[in-house]
């Protein structure tokens, strides 16, 4: 038979076997190795005087120790660790037998013992690190409460013994940066940054931007830092280190500096203090409803009435803070004012604070305050006809505009600190720089 015999019995062969896999990719593809196949092998036959060498193969058998298991350092119980967190609608029994603990007498102890009681208390989220033996019996367990302590369970023997504790602590730097699209809080969620951080970032540029009426769609800012770590876990945020704020073409730095003496102040890079004497807003956050004007109609006296200050509706009790250091001068009812504080600052300068439904229990004639302390809460005593927080701030007994007014500037970095200064934020200044960067990386990689 001719070669071409063959390649036609191959063919044959080949769609015989395709046919038998069926019409799918996969008889497809077996076809073309059988067609290819057996072509080769026709072909190869039909070569005179091809022969095959033998290759020249030996055996090796080589004996290779088995690895000797030591114990880890630190480890020396030789348990197995295992670690998740807790799920919502977990049980403790459903939690442990998930990290592959299966031993009654330690469920009946985690049931029974006062100290291990928090356990049943733990919410979704939280860690949880158990040690097991090879056959499921516990060995530790310890996770952090709800209060920052430490609770650790361990075998003593046959017996389990529960202690609650400080926990050992860390400190590391954390990253954040965002764009305000709506508002700060929303900005800030976006990113998961803690609330009480997006809290110290409005107070520590409260004195140049009004969170109220400053912000624009397209402002960033980027914050370093400081969260409390347990066992690896993220417990609560600390103090801001570093913060950049990018406001209506602005860019704003604020750096934080710990002094000898142990007090606590924010300085841009030049040592120049970002607290100003006074904070431009008695509130966090609220909303402004009636401004600083000559002119405005009094819906409780139905006449034209100058409005020589700022409105702020919130909810009834809202804290209401001192928006500088200030001697307590007035606290009492006055009128219209309702419930009313007035504070002597520095100077010049004096705050009015009306409508509260109460006072402070420390707010009394002759007190000091502190900028920032909460000196009232929202109200509607006197004339008003909802609950806000009418606040006014005067030069030489003088109502201005509180929201335009030119603040004074707090004290600046001492002389003698500021070479100290300059070395300490240049990590932290390395840190806003990288985070920024990262994030235009990102942006741009999405776009």
């Amino acid at each position: 038979m001719s070669a071409p015999d063959h390649e036609i019995l191959a063919q044959r062969e080949a769609s015989a076997a395709a046919r038998s896999v069926g019409s799918s990719a996969l008889g497809y593809w077996v076809a073309i190795a059988l067609l290819f196949g057996l072509s080769g092998v026709a072909a190869f036959g039909l070569v005179p005087g091809t022969t095959l060498e033998t290759v020249p193969t030996q055996a090796v058998r080589l004996e290779l120790p088995l690895p000797s298991v030591a114990v880890v350092e630190g480890n020396p119980t030789g348990g197995y660790w295992h670690y998740d967190r807790i799920r919502r609608g977990d049980t403790i029994g459903s939690a442990l037998a998930r990290l592959g603990v299966e031993d009654a007498m330690a469920l009946e102890f985690l049931r029974t013992n006062a100290a291990a009681k928090t356990l049943y208390r733990l919410r979704p989220g939280k860690g949880l690190n158990v040690e097991t033996d090879a056959d499921g019996r516990l060995i530790s367990l310890h996770v952090v409460t709800a209060e920052g302590d430490r609770l650790a369970v361990s075998r003593d023997g046959e017996r389990l013994v529960a202690t609650t504790g400080p926990a050992p602590t860390e400190i590391r730097w954390k990253m954040a940066t965002a764009e305000i699209t709506s508002s700060l809080f929303a900005a800030a969620d976006s990113v998961a940054l803690p609330d009480l951080v997006t809290m110290q970032l409005a107070d520590v540029f409260g004195g140049d931007i009004d969170f109220l009426q400053d912000l624009r769609r397209g402002d960033r800012f980027t914050v370093v830092y400081e969260m409390r770590y347990v066992d690896g876990e993220a417990v609560s945020p600390g103090r801001i280190i570093a913060a950049e704020f990018e406001n209506r073409g602005r860019t704003l730095r604020a750096f934080l500096w710990r002094s000898d003496d142990g007090t606590e102040n924010y300085y841009a890079e030049d040592g120049a203090p970002l607290k100003k004497a006074f904070l431009r807003t008695p509130m966090e956050l609220s909303r402004v409803t009636s401004g600083f004007t000559v002119a405005r109609f009094n819906p409780i006296l139905l006449t034209w009435r100058a409005h020589k200050g700022v409105d702020y509706a919130a909810p009834t009790g809202t804290p209401v803070r001192a928006t500088a250091d200030a001697r307590v001068v007035f606290a009492g009812t006055q009128n219209g004012y309702g419930n009313v504080i007035e504070l002597q600052h520095r100077g010049a300068f004096s705050t009015l604070y009306a409508h509260l439904s109460r006072f402070a229990p420390q707010v009394k004639k002759g007190a000091r305050v502190m900028q920032g302390d909460v000196i009232g809460y929202v109200g509607m005593t006197g004339w008003a006809t909802g609950p806000h927080l009418h606040y006014e701030f005067r030069v030489n007994g003088e109502q201005r505009n509180p929201l335009t007014v030119a603040l004074p500037n707090g004290d600046p970095l001492p002389s003698t600190q500021k070479a100290a200064f300059a070395e300490t934020i240049v990590p932290a200044a390395a840190q806003l720089t990288l985070a920024r960067e990262i994030a235009g990386t990102l942006v741009a990689g999405g776009e």
